[in-house]
């Protein structure tokens, strides 16, 4: 199982769990919905700062990989053209 599903699977438990509790807690309908509004925002912000992390996890790794191809074209060209000037003598 992958991490992001493990992580999704969690968030999306506590919403559940915080939402159940939320529903059974003695309150009047407003504060009731009040509550549940406030919760859901913060789990809304939770997520999306989870998914703002993964952007940029995915962001860093993209750069470190197009950084290594670089690498090795740089590499190659060099090795070619020593290659040439060799084949040229």
């Amino acid at each position: 199982m992958s991490t992001a599903k493990v992580v999704l699977g969690v968030v999306v438990g506590a919403a559940v769990g915080a939402l159940v509790g939320v529903l059974f807690a003695p309150s009047k309908g407003t504060v009731l919905r009040r509550s549940i509004y406030r919760k859901g925002e913060r789990e809304v912000d939770l997520l999306k700062d989870k998914f703002n992390d993964f952007i940029d996890s995915i962001t860093e790794k993209f750069e470190k990989v197009q950084e290594d191809v670089n690498d090795l074209i740089d590499d190659a060209e060099v090795k070619v053209e020593k290659e040439m000037k060799t084949a040229k003598k």
